[in-house]
């Protein structure tokens, strides 16, 4: 009888290959290991001295509380609301202050510069930051009491930012929520989380920062933001075999905190400028294929203008997905794969670097997860210093050397995260070869083309029949190999592109 392959050890010895093919570090140095042992907390993290910091202020008793995945540890922010009157709301969201204790030039600081983010793969994390900093030290973890950043928004009815501050805080996080749970609640799906019924006023608080939030998307969506749904697949382990693919979906509970952080990131870019501070910027610029969006557009009798607009583009994907929403996830990413990928961007001061496309926004760093994302980290140091009235830690020509290795780094973890989810789809397609499948083309280029299944979220290689297709068509393929440890699954083309 033949062994049973666990899928848990098999994707974990892919996943640490797959970061040394691509320059990534797997495992922290003996330097930063002897660090973290000699590790004394300052004070100030360990027990709140707020009288001793005229500069900190001391917001434990408020309602904050997380909101985050349902195993996250690395909590980097929490929320709260403060209604100010009928039709204004204060929202401030607390940033953890990763800076207190990863510094400049020490070998964790050097570990987490050159990986630039924390790395999720099917099987196993490898984390920007020791465990013990990121999801217990400066992790914003239940009834802890912690230094943060804050920043404070006044927004008024209509989803506009009327103010803004940013100040240091201590904060304590009276809640660890997850989103599904409360997502079911908001939507009137399920019953209120044990979690929120206790603690007073907390339902309430929770209900006016759903409100601000949806405001704050619609306002968004008025300036061309983008209504994209792609569809996003993480395996389902029973034990340490692979059960299925299971999809995470947009909801309630995400969007708060996904309109919270774009505002946030928008507040923090802006007071770095009016600072006098360099930035860096996270951006999408004007859309690649831009043609070749319009043409898709007009396929479904949608005229779009020859001149890249968000706000057109909009239009199209809202009636789109009113008119199929089962199909319109694909329609996303059929999109997402054309406008281009992010990058980082250092700005200076007085600079006119584009925005971001998708968000439609112009002013957008990244400064909410320091615990995962080494450019929010720089972006709290520079916040600090400007705070403080120091120089700025950085010059210019700096940060432009750290805004292309992020960029670089970022595509680097993108493959190495792909990679794992392609070799744990082979893992749970392997047993399926000579099936066949309704598939839409996302890549077309001379490297190949790629088509995603309709019916399972897997993306693999057309390695026959690919002749004249272009992203966004849909055909009928068959399933011809896979190789799991290359992370391979191909398929044949059966029938042309059907209507649409």
């Amino acid at each position: 009888m033949k062994d049973v392959k666990h899928h848990r050890a098999i994707l974990q010895s892919i996943a640490y290959k797959a970061m040394l093919e691509h320059g990534l570090l797997p495992d922290f140095s003996a330097e930063a290991l002897a660090e973290l042992e000699e590790l004394q907390l300052p004070v100030s993290i360990k027990v709140a001295p707020v009288e001793t910091h005229s500069d900190i202020r001391d917001m434990r008793n408020l309602l904050w509380a997380s909101i985050d995945n349902n195993n996250s540890r690395d909590l980097d922010q929490l929320s709260v609301a403060e209604p100010i009157s009928e039709s204004k709301v204060r929202i401030m969201v607390a940033i953890a202050d990763v800076d207190s204790l990863v510094k400049e030039g020490s070998a964790i600081g050097e570990h987490a510069r050159h990986n630039t983010t924390s790395v999720y793969t099917a099987a196993m994390i490898f984390p920007m930051l020791p465990e013990i900093i990121s999801t217990d030290l400066t992790s914003l973890n239940p009834n802890e009491e912690r230094l943060a950043l804050v920043i404070e928004m006044e927004v008024d009815a209509d989803g506009s930012l009327l103010d803004s501050r940013i100040f240091r805080a201590m904060v304590c996080n009276r809640a660890k929520l997850a989103y599904n749970s409360i997502a079911a609640w908001l939507e009137g799906n399920g019953i209120v989380p044990e979690a929120v019924s206790s603690i007073p006023g907390l339902a309430e608080n929770l209900r006016v920062q759903d409100q601000t939030a949806q405001n704050l998307k619609k306002l968004r969506h008025v300036h061309g933001a983008l209504s994209l749904e792609t569809i996003e697949a993480k395996p389902v382990f029973d034990g340490d075999q692979i059960r299925s693919l299971e999809i995470e979906e947009k909801n309630r509970a995400r969007e708060i905190i996904e309109d919270f952080m774009i505002a946030a990131n928008g507040v923090t870019a802006r007071y770095l400028s009016a600072s006098g501070f360099p930035s860096i910027r996270r951006v999408v610029r004007i859309p690649k294929r831009w043609d070749r969006i319009v043409e898709i557009a007009g396929e479904y009798k949608f005229s779009l203008p020859e001149i890249p607009d968000s706000k057109a583009l909009e239009e199209f994907l809202v009636k789109q997905k009113a008119a199929d929403p089962i199909r319109f996830p694909d329609l996303s990413l059929t999109i997402v794969k054309l406008l281009g990928a992010g990058e980082y961007v250092a700005e200076p001061p007085d600079g006119d670097i584009p925005g971001h496309f998708g968000l439609a926004v112009k002013d957008y760093a990244h400064s909410t997860a320091p615990n995962r994302r080494y450019p929010d980290l720089l972006t709290q140091r520079l916040l600090k210093a400007a705070l403080e009235g120091k120089t700025v830690p950085y010059s210019k020509d700096e940060l432009d050397v750290l805004a292309t290795h992020c960029t670089e780094a970022e595509d680097s973890v993108k493959k190495v995260e792909r990679r794992v989810e392609k070799s744990a789809a082979a893992l749970l397609l392997e047993s399926r070869i000579g099936e066949r499948f309704d598939a839409i083309v996302t890549g077309a280029s001379e490297k190949g083309t790629w088509v995603r299944l309709l019916t399972i979220p897997v993306e693999g290689k057309l390695v026959n029949g690919f002749e004249g297709l272009d992203v966004g068509e849909r055909l009928r393929v068959q399933l011809t190999d896979t190789n799991v440890e290359q992370g391979f699954i191909d398929f044949k083309k059966i029938s042309s592109p059907r209507h649409k």
